[in-house]
């Protein structure tokens, strides 16, 4: 899909199927951690899957709804639970779990060639990793990670969802991306296949250690050292739920000063390029005569049709693509408010941690 960058399908067979180890972060996961954990369990890779599932100081019974959904699928023996340390200072919370788990995982599977990092709310496709694989082998690839399909059900999600993809593309134009000379970098934390090799030789974790953006940091750690892959999933999804505006409004809030990295003058240039690009034309279509009118009607529905594939790829209605300067006043308003929260001091809450206070 053009707007919203390619799509990842079946790729090559392989010859060989290296082992690969997943490294599951999970705080408080109980809900969502058995579906996540048995569609990696039940995948159809031929060759060894393990996986390593990080308990980051749960407190609903986490480790016992993934012990059952490995005991359901028949693989108790592939996971391996493993509780996360004490938070050390400089440490991301997220970023130390998987360090935690990548840790375990060179102790017991040190053969392992890839290190499959993925969320604990993410449902893989049955084919997901034999296809990571393939393609990693196939292009030389020390990162190929998928932008999951998000949860599309609520009202919120639905008016709100496909635009997250639309925006981040904007940000991190796939096809830069993906490109070995271009200096854009990015990757999606849930679900992130990294060559184990290339990691160890970029310096590991500690690398990025204090980054609450921890995809993005990761990816341009390793695009310095090879070649990297972003790619939309077409059947790997998010069961997280984000059932209301204000859901969605934490979701664009809790990191989004932190993408401009906390810069007053990357606030202000993105408020105005927002500003310019997506509410002015529908104002000056709607609101002023002759030809500024005829301007500002014909950016709109170019802006629409822009729209359109990110709203195919979710199967949603066109009928939203007129109103993209509506969703982009959110995600503006969400962004300025990420930023006023930073410099009120108050983090953005996740799972009981206060982001930029962990």
């Amino acid at each position: 899909m053009a707007a919203s960058g390619p799509t990842c399908s079946a790729a090559a067979p392989l010859d060989t199927r290296p082992d690969v180890v997943a490294v599951v972060p999970a705080r408080n996961e109980a809900a969502l951690v058995g579906q996540a954990l048995g569609s990696l369990l039940l995948q159809d890779y031929a060759g060894r899957l393990d996986v390593v599932l990080v308990d980051d100081h749960s407190s609903d019974g986490t480790a016992d709804a993934a012990s059952n959904a490995a005991a359901a699928a028949g693989a108790s023996e592939r996971l391996t639970i493993v509780a996360a340390p004490a938070l050390a200072p400089g440490w991301a919370g997220k970023v130390a779990a998987m360090n935690a788990g990548l840790e375990r995982a060179a102790t017991l599977y040190p053969n392992a060639r890839y290190i499959l990092f993925t969320d604990a709310d993410i449902l893989h496709a049955p084919d997901a990793v034999n296809n990571l694989v393939a393609r990693a082998e196939r292009d030389g690839l020390d990162l190929a990670s998928l932008m999951v399909r998000l949860r599309r059900e609520s009202w919120a999600e639905r008016a709100l969802v496909p635009a997250f993809v639309f925006f981040f593309r904007l940000l991190y134009p796939f096809q830069q991306v993906n490109d070995r000379y271009s200096p854009v970098a990015a990757a999606a934390g849930g679900c992130m296949l990294v060559r184990r090799e290339a990691l160890e030789k970029a310096g590991g974790l500690e690398r990025i250690k204090g980054e609450l953006i921890d995809d993005c940091a990761l990816a341009k750690l390793l695009k310095a050292g090879g070649p990297i892959r972003l790619d939309v999933a077409e059947r790997s999804a998010s069961l997280r739920a984000y059932p209301d505006f204000p859901a969605m409004w934490n979701l664009i809030a809790r990191t989004a000063f932190t993408e401009l990295r906390y810069s007053a003058a990357r606030l202000a240039a993105a408020l105005v390029l927002m500003t310019l690009v997506f509410l002015l034309p529908p104002y000056a279509a709607l609101r002023c005569h002759s030809l500024a009118a005829e301007l500002g009607a014909a950016a709109w529905a170019a802006m629409a049709v822009a729209y359109m594939p990110c709203l195919r790829y979710y199967r949603a209605s066109m009928a939203w693509a007129p109103a993209l300067p509506l969703i982009a006043l959110f995600y503006t308003g969400a962004t300025l408010h990420s930023a006023l929260r930073h410099w009120l001091g108050h983090g953005a809450e996740w799972k009981g941690r206060v982001r930029g206070e962990e």
